[in-house]
């Protein structure tokens, strides 16, 4: 079955967040869902999410999920601005524990701060059931990028996350705490394993050298064919090869010190002190 896609590119973080829905139905879910953060002021907004949320209303959609492909690193997560306006269940990958055990401590977070996922309705286990309507989603574990990406596979759209980028961009960094590239690899196989037609939705762009526009969908078929970094034929210890030397020259998002620290509240802020939320910056930590 196909499901309706919207895609909704914030380009000031090059992330793309979705509003896919059974056009039998009208059930929908939000995908990836971005908060603007002005990092230089300190001051969220809600424009992206708007443009979600009116889409939704326009449409006469109902929003059944609110879905995270992974606790993100270079934005913050817009999941309690959906939910209040639209409804629907949070969802992220299971292993959401593991990063919440590693950087809880990192940010100092209050002694009671429970690292079970429970700031999340449902925690995604490899092979899960995600109804939609009439389109029955399945959830893939999809980890190296982090221990906690996972893709949802809706009919024959499947929204990656982080695990793999256009073609001739290529594919996630995996020295994040818990990444790894040999695991990365092996999730991608388990895309390549889809069928070549499958429609895959992703995270980011970054415009590729040579490419004068943004995109986001591409197919199985098309990456198994012209993925720069994990094309059919590249070998597990050539891409880890590759992929650590690529790694090694990157420096820190932007936004991560923020992004972790609510993204893995759920996208809640720390709760405030004197009225007053604060983001905690750990000082050489990094």
């Amino acid at each position: 079955m196909t499901p309706d896609v919207e895609g909704f590119f914030d380009e000031g973080t090059n992330t793309v967040s979705y509003v896919v829905s059974d056009p039998a139905t009208g059930k929908a879910a939000v995908i990836d869902a971005v908060l603007n953060y002005d990092a230089a002021a300190g001051r969220t907004s809600h424009e992206h999410a708007d443009r979600l949320i009116s889409h939704v209303r326009t449409h006469g959609l109902e929003v059944e999920w609110v879905l995270e492909t992974h606790v993100h690193a270079d934005h913050l997560s817009a999941a309690p601005v959906i939910r209040e306006a639209l409804g629907g269940k949070l969802g992220i990958g299971h292993f959401i524990t593991e990063v919440q055990s590693v950087f809880g401590p990192v940010f100092g977070v209050d002694k009671g701060f429970p690292t079970d996922g429970s700031q999340f309705d449902v925690l995604f286990l490899d092979g899960d059931k995600v109804p939609l309507g009439n389109i029955e989603g399945r959830v893939i574990h999809t980890p190296g990028h982090t221990p906690a990406c996972v893709t949802y596979l809706f009919g024959d759209a499947a929204f990656v996350g982080d695990t793999i980028f256009m073609p001739d961009y290529g594919s996630a960094r995996c020295d994040f705490p818990g990444g790894d590239a040999a695991t990365l690899y092996r999730s991608i196989q388990k895309l390549f394993a889809l069928p070549p037609e499958t429609r895959l939705f992703l995270c980011h762009d970054y415009k590729a050298p040579g490419r004068n526009e943004f995109v986001w969908e591409t197919t199985v078929g098309e990456q198994r064919q012209r993925n720069v970094h994990v094309h059919e034929g590249v070998s597990e210890e050539e891409f880890v090869a590759m992929r650590m030397a690529r790694d090694e020259t990157l420096s820190m998002p932007a936004l991560i010190l923020p992004a972790v620290q609510v993204n893995m509240r759920g996208g809640k802020l720390p709760p405030p002190e004197g009225g007053v939320s604060y983001l905690k910056i750990p000082l050489n930590r990094f």
